[in-house]
């Protein structure tokens, strides 16, 4: 039986955090089981935030590449390349962007959002604005079926799938592309080490290539219950976000005890946040290893994105010339 396709994609703003693992390639991982997976470095997508200073992308996206690997992201079940390398995306963004009405991109509720996130940049621009336009082409592109969002993602889908309908009516068109469904992924809380969402902007994050020594100092700056104010105060695991990560890494029945040992003070935060480090060292550790093996290898990750980009471009060029045909510009 042949597997559906689904396309997701990942900006390269830097090395990838708990959070990137746990909200979206912890599921990859296991999506690559299930369907024909196309994932992509979205090189375009940063320059929407990031054209003032595009210094870092390149080795950003290798180090992303090297986070993907290094997590069970693996080029023999799935696609993988870079979006500038498939210059599709661009020329069907730009198509996409004739027939989008623009109230339809000021009311996607994270453009607001983002602006309010990133203040003192300037994204007035319609770069930023129309950044929905160009995830449309990124999916629409290779037909594909599902696309794996959070709650907080579903006004991109069904945007997506506004505009996939508007082409279709505009251009009386029929089965060029493919509607995409959301796939929902229900995603554990990661929580900064200050308590805030964790992101690099932020500078509350802790990365997955980070060392040992790295990972256990920001472990061990985490805020906990802000109410147990002294050792002998008992706590509310509830209200601590260390106990957030004891969610992710520890054992059930050794969680079990940490709670109850907090609740009834016979365990300090300090004794507590060592206990998370060390199981959260023994998830990491392995990953980190297999993550060294990259290191030195630049021009074998990039024939790797070569290689996937390639394949990748013998669908997305089919489904253009369809457009184009559609739209006039298949010249014969």
């Amino acid at each position: 039986m042949k597997k559906k396709r689904l396309v997701s994609g990942m900006r390269p703003t830097g090395k990838l955090h708990w959070g990137n693992y746990f909200g979206a390639l912890k599921n990859w991982v296991e999506l690559q089981e299930k369907f024909d997976c196309f994932f992509f470095i979205a090189d375009w997508h940063a320059l929407t935030t990031a054209y003032e200073d595009v210094s870092d992308i390149q080795s950003n996206v290798k180090e992303v590449l090297k986070d993907w690997l290094a997590v069970g992201i693996d080029p023999k079940k799935s696609t993988l390349f870079l979006q500038s390398f498939v210059t599709a995306h661009a020329e069907l963004h730009l198509i996409l962007s004739m027939i989008t009405p623009l109230s339809w991109l000021q009311r996607v509720p994270s453009y607001k959002d983002m602006k309010l996130q990133m203040e003192g940049k300037d994204l007035d621009t319609y770069g930023f604005l129309g950044y929905p336009v160009l995830q449309t082409a990124d999916v629409a592109l290779y037909g594909a079926a599902c696309v794996p969002v959070g709650e907080d993602q579903l006004a991109h889908i069904e945007l997506s799938r506004e505009i996939i309908r508007r082409f279709h009516f505009v251009l009386k068109a029929e089965n060029i592309f493919v509607e995409p469904e959301a796939l929902l992924t229900k995603t554990p809380r990661v929580p900064g080490i200050d308590g805030r969402k964790m992101s690099k902007s932020f500078g509350n994050a802790i990365y997955i290539a980070d060392d040992e020594t790295e990972m256990s100092k920001k472990v061990m700056a985490t805020i906990t219950d802000p109410a147990r104010q002294r050792r002998a105060d008992p706590g509310d695991p509830d209200k601590c976000r260390l106990y957030d990560y004891h969610r992710l890494f520890t054992p059930d029945e050794e969680r079990a005890e940490v709670d109850a040992d907090c609740r009834s003070a016979k365990i300090g935060c300090v004794d507590c946040k060592k206990k998370c480090i060390a199981n959260a060292l023994k998830f990491w550790n392995p990953i980190r290893e297999e993550r060294k093996k990259w290191d030195g290898k630049e021009a074998e990750l990039l024939q790797m994105l070569s290689a996937g980009s390639k394949q990748a471009s013998e669908s997305a060029e089919a489904t253009l010339e369809k457009v184009k045909e559609k739209v006039g510009l298949h010249y014969t």
